[in-house]
This record gives C-alpha cells, structure tokens and sequence, in this order.
C-alpha cells in the first residue's frame, strides 16, 4: 500500500471519528447502544424505589431493567453521559437546556411558571428531548444525577432522539409551556427559540394560548406535541388532548392534590376523561396514586399515549404545561395494561369557569 493511500485512509478514519464525537447526544438502553426513543416508569419505594421498567421499539412493551436508575450502567446515566462529562470539560459545539419547576438549586419558583421537567442536549447535528415527572432531577452541575428525594414515588420518563432541526419547534413549544430553566450552557448560534427559554425571556403574548405539533424523530417516527399556556385556563387533559383524541382518555397524574378534577364525562367533551387510581406493572403488586407521581395518559383505542408535565388538579388549570404523545400501538397497549382501577363519572362535572382568557 503506497504512503498516498494510507494518507487517504487515515484522513477518512479522522472525519469518522470526528463525526461521531460530535454525534453521541442519543437516548440510549441499559446497553447504552442508540435508541429512536425509550420510556421509563421508575417504581416505589415499596415496590423496588430504584428499580425501573423500560421499554423502547425493540421491546414490545415493559422489560424489568437489570440496573438501578441510579447506576452508571443504566440507561438514564448513559442517555445524560454528553451533560455529565461537559462538567468536568466543556466540549464545542455541544448545548443543553435543563428545566424544572422544582429544581435542584433553589426552594420554590414562581406558579407563572409551568408545571414541568425536562432535559434538552443537543449538537449542530442531533439531541434528545427527555421528559420527565422527577423533582430536583438532575441534579445541580453533578455526576450524581439522581436526586434522593426522588426515590419515594414512582416516576416516568420519555426520551426521544431529534435532528437539530426540530429543537426549533421544541423550543417553541417550550414557550408555551413557560418552562422554568435553572441551568444551561448554549452556543450562541444554536435556534434562538430554545436559547430565549433558557434566559426565561419569552412567552406567548397573545392567543392561541395553546399549541401543538408535530415532530419526527431522527428515525422519522411521529411524535406529537401539546402545550398550553397559563392564559389557556383548562385542564391539558380534557381541554386539549381529549379534543384531539379518537376515544376516551385515561390520565395518571398525582394523588396527593389539594383540588383534584373529577373524571370527566361532561357532554362539552367529545370523549370522557377518566382518573386512574391505581397501576400495576408487570409481575408486581399494584399501588395508589398517592405513591406515584408519574403523569401519562392513554386513548381507549390505542391510538394515542401521552407522557405529560401536568396533574389533573384546579390549580394547574391556570399554569403552563405539556405533553409528549406517540400513537404507536405497543405503546398504547403497554399503557393500557397498566390500569388496576380507575375513577367512572359519579356525578356531573363542574368547576368555576372563570377564567382568564
């Protein structure tokens, strides 16, 4: 092999090599191979505390994980490995955004703000958008992401590998949720819609007080996007998802709620909305709402699975939120499978309706 050839080969190795460096912001399994997409739902306390199901496209449905959601070796850990490193050496070209209404580095934050968590990382080339239920998560500029207080409830988790082109759209739907941002670090050429949110310099000025949209995943997977402002003055569940379901809407949200909304089977909806009660996860005891603080809901006909910020509460009806829904059915039947108990309508749904429109 001549010196020529070899230049070549070795000028090729380096471009590959580059390329991929600049490419590992992925959502990754417990093997930390790349995955489109992955949901997690993190047990309680009683039923495991650090133990996790998982379930991605190469599952068909909930996979008990070997590892803790705490462990390096998990699937979460090796998702938010690009966040984890740039704190010990920042690396060009690489930005994150990370947001919540319960933060890590600080007691309270303003009701203005919306009901949400989540963690933006992204390049010039790709990102994941992970959302997540977990207060103080992750933790504040730390290797050790898992905060402790998270361990008690059970929580959930989406993680969704984009092109960069769609982080536009993601910030803007990050607009409308008003999402809290307590750290990011982003390049100043990165989409000026994500780069307002993380300066909490922006928010919808006039109606719709809603939005939503469609994403594509980097394996051109379909992906929709709910957000709603605080002047929407509704419940995401029955004032936004339901109008766009095809069969009524069954919502998991938090049971420990000072107003918490009835099941819904008002004539003003096109499809009920029903509360769950109670979940049961493969091979394991059920347990209450009031242990599980995860947010998710799921069509009667499979057709649409949701995993949300918000909880089905009155005061949450005047603060921003959102959610993130596929319509793939493994997903909706997974979801459905879950459901041990659920709340019918045992009287007409009414609360005040006043509202700041």
């Amino acid at each position: 092999m001549d010196d020529r050839v070899k230049l070549i080969r070795f000028l090729v190795s380096i471009v590959i090599y580059v390329h991929g460096c600049r490419s590992d912001v992925k959502c990754r399994n417990d093997q930390g191979d790349e995955v489109d997409w992955y949901i997690l739902y993190k047990l309680p306390k009683d039923e495991g505390g650090l133990s996790y199901f998982y379930m991605d496209e190469q599952t068909n449905g909930w996979k008990l994980s070997k590892e803790k959601i705490t462990s390096e070796s998990g699937s979460l850990a090796k998702t938010l490995k690009p966040l984890l490193d740039f704190y010990v050496k920042k690396t060009e070209g690489f930005g994150y955004l990370l947001y919540n209404d319960q933060p890590p580095n600080q007691n309270s934050v303003s009701s203005s703000f919306g009901h949400s968590k989540g963690v933006v990382m992204l390049d010039r080339q790709t990102g994941v958008w992970l959302l997540h239920s977990t207060p103080k998560f992750p933790t504040y500029r730390s290797k050790n992401f898992w905060p402790d207080s998270g361990n008690a409830n059970a929580q959930t988790f989406i993680c969704v590998h984009f092109g960069y082109d769609q982080f536009k759209i993601i910030g803007q739907q990050l607009q409308y949720i008003h999402a809290y941002s307590y750290d990011y670090d982003l390049p100043k050429t990165f989409h000026e819609e994500l780069r307002c949110v993380a300066q909490r310099s922006c928010y919808p000025k006039k109606a719709p007080w809603f939005s939503v949209m469609e994403l594509t995943s980097w394996r051109q997977r379909r992906f929709l996007s709910f957000a709603k402002y605080a002047r929407f003055g509704d419940d995401l569940y029955s004032g936004l998802i339901a109008k766009r379901a095809t069969g009524n809407l069954f919502v998991k949200s938090w049971g420990k709620m000072r107003q918490p909304l009835p099941s819904n089977c008002s004539s003003c909806i096109r499809h009920h909305v029903y509360n769950v009660m109670e979940v049961k996860l493969p091979e394991r005891d059920p347990f209450t709402n009031t242990l599980d603080h995860s947010k998710w809901c799921v069509t009667s006909d499979g057709a649409l699975t949701c995993i949300a910020d918000m909880n089905r509460e009155k005061s949450q009806m005047s603060r921003g939120g959102g959610a993130l829904c596929t319509d793939d059915s493994v997903v909706a039947k997974a979801f459905s499978g879950l459901i041990s108990q659920h709340d019918d309508c045992k009287q007409p749904y009414s609360y005040d309706q006043t509202r700041e429109l």
